[in-house]
């Protein structure tokens, strides 16, 4: 397992990450989402061990990740902005990594080369920026790692490979058990592929859940009542995110089980009553409006 907690980093007098406290299952694809400077790169940089926190704790199976070899040779950490040597060939580039991670499959290289169709004696300088993001991802899944944290992972992949790469992640993690960490400031790439998911902002996680609950605990709901004079307060015992009322008919963003919620409205003998599913991204959208922050500040 993954455990941030109380997680800290700074730069000089500058705060990235506070108090940060998450906690990973093995077997997972967790999906960390946040606008460009709230965090992410920093925090997958502490659990890789290639920074050191300046407070709290990031560990992997009890132990500390920095300075730690052991555990280090079970991960492999893709950043966003990808490194690879000059003047290299993709073979040589497996040649490295096998040199660092002893159960580099050269089986399972070849294959992903042939599945995603990139040449093993072509230069990396000459890839494009979408190839060389498919040639770093085929390297990591080669290592046979067990713990992936990838950056930005589908920056520069055209639909059909972002679909491509969501289908070898997914598969990798249904036989092996691995464990994925996956970040992004664009929701609608990991919300079809994670099973958890964390907002970050301003260096902490505002909040994280598992997709389904994310999905079915959060709703819109349109009603009229007979007496057309009711307001917010009426819907006092329900937790309501969002409220705004239109000539007879209010909307409201209501977060609970559906069921219960449903019984409360209900008894009130509605005369019109809707309940209708959110997208991901209007579930964050009006979770964080719950923490006191505006729409367009999110920018996800």
């Amino acid at each position: 397992m993954i455990v941030a907690e109380n997680l800290g980093k700074k730069f000089r007098n500058k705060t990235v990450i506070r108090q940060m406290n998450c906690a990973i299952k093995e077997g997972s694809i967790y999906g960390l989402v946040g606008a460009n400077g709230a965090g992410k790169s920093t925090f997958l940089r502490m659990l890789a061990g290639v920074y050191q926190p300046s407070e709290g704790k990031a560990e992997i199976n009890g132990e500390a990740v920095f300075d730690n070899a052991k555990i280090k040779k079970e991960i492999v950490f893709i950043p966003d902005e990808l490194y690879f040597f000059p003047n290299y060939n993709f073979r040589m580039m497996a040649d490295y990594y096998a040199s660092l991670y002893e159960h580099f499959d050269r089986h399972r290289f070849q294959m992903l080369c042939d599945h995603f169709k990139l040449d093993t004696e072509a230069r990396i300088q000459n890839f494009s920026k979408g190839m060389k993001r498919q040639g770093a991802l085929i390297l990591a899944l080669s290592t046979r790692a067990h713990y992936f944290f990838f950056d930005e992972t589908f920056d520069g992949l055209d639909p059909v490979m972002r679909s491509l790469v969501k289908s070898v992640l997914s598969e990798d993690v249904a036989q092996r058990n691995s464990t994925v960490l996956l970040t992004s400031h664009n929701l609608r790439e990991l919300e079809d592929l994670c099973d958890h998911m964390g907002l970050l902002v301003e260096g902490r996680i505002m909040f994280e859940s598992d997709i389904d609950s994310l999905k079915t605990e959060m709703f819109k709901v349109q009603i009229a009542l007979p007496d057309k004079t009711f307001d917010r307060d009426e819907f006092r015992q329900l937790k309501v995110l969002y409220y705004k009322k239109s000539g007879s008919i209010a909307t409201m963003i209501v977060k609970g089980d559906r069921e219960l919620v449903t019984d409360v409205l209900r008894s009130k003998q509605p005369i019109i009553l809707d309940l209708l599913p959110l997208s991901l991204e209007e579930v964050f959208i009006y979770e964080m409006e719950g923490y006191g922050y505006e729409f367009d500040s999110l920018r996800l």
